[in-house]
């Protein structure tokens, strides 16, 4: 069988060679692909695809990242590509619709919230006096960039004027302002992995000097034994976006319950790795290539 981690980036991530390691070492051929170079042809055969000049053969891909900085039309061509590659039989997780839906922070909280998932008030404007007014109706909000990772970017504060300020910073570069109102917390929050229909582990991530929580940022992953409420919240939003695998940040409301912050269609793992020794290349190897059989 004929495997290929899709990511667009010129040096091979770490969590992209684990999945090439896990694909060889169940006796598959691996394949890197940067869809940069994924052409769609449309010719006398039909619709075929070529990557640097020869025949694209695959039998699956797992597709980690289809570019940061993109023209509108750049990121339609990869995504028509991709699609149209899945549509004749290439089993593709995560499906190219759904790592579009999973990077859209906000169109992603909206389809949580109509299936009952409970999430941060969010709002996205265009306008500085409605962050200004928000952060007066909130207390303290954190501004996040609309498609982002890793905690880049994002900025926690409770002034109105300085909100505005950030806010008029970033519409001057034709960015709309995605703002969240702050969920008072533990200094820590939770990363749920899930695959297919099963959540393979949880850990707190705990901040080590700052509000953020991301391992990027310096916070240290301890596992946790996940209660039944976590394990059927991850497992639901990963459905309801339509992912096969995905790494959820969830955070406990001291003013009561669990709160979805985002759910990642392409998580990093290094540090939920190093917290519960579970790999999750191995699972995630071992479902598209049961897709793929199917």
């Amino acid at each position: 069988m004929k495997i290929a981690v899709i990511h667009e980036s010129q040096k091979v991530t770490e969590a992209s060679k684990q999945l090439l390691l896990e694909i060889k070492n169940r006796g598959h051929n691996a394949y890197y692909i940067r869809p940069s170079k994924l052409n769609g042809i449309i010719d006398k055969q039909g619709i075929r695809f070529t990557y640097v000049g020869k025949e694209v053969n695959i039998d699956g891909g797992i597709l980690r990242n289809l570019g940061f900085i993109l023209t509108t039309e750049q990121l339609m061509k990869r995504v028509d590509v991709l699609e149209e590659m899945e549509k004749s039989g290439i089993n593709i997780i995560n499906k190219p619709s759904s790592m579009l839906l999973a990077r859209d922070k906000f169109e992603s909280l909206i389809k949580l919230r109509k299936h009952g998932i409970p999430v941060p008030e969010t709002a996205i404007v265009e306008d500085p006096f409605e962050a200004m007014r928000l952060t007066q109706e909130w207390g303290e909000v954190v501004i996040k960039p609309v498609v982002g990772s890793l905690g880049l970017g994002s900025v926690k504060a409770s002034d109105p004027d300085i909100v505005f300020r950030i806010a008029k910073s970033i519409l001057s570069v034709n960015q709309p302002v995605y703002i969240q109102k702050y969920v008072k917390k533990p200094d820590r929050d939770i990363r749920s992995f899930v695959v297919g229909d099963k959540v393979i582990g949880t850990v707190y991530r705990i901040s080590q000097g700052s509000w953020k929580t991301n391992v990027a940022q310096g916070a240290i992953t301890q596992v946790l034994a996940p209660s039944k409420e976590i394990i059927e919240m991850s497992i639901k939003a990963t459905q309801i976006l339509g992912l096969d695998y995905s790494g959820i940040d969830i955070v406990e409301d001291i003013d009561g319950g669990y709160k979805i912050l985002e759910v990642n269609g392409a998580p990093l793992w290094k540090g939920f790795m190093s917290a519960t020794s579970i790999n999750p290349a191995k699972y995630i190897v071992d479902h598209v290539i049961e897709k793929a059989k199917k």
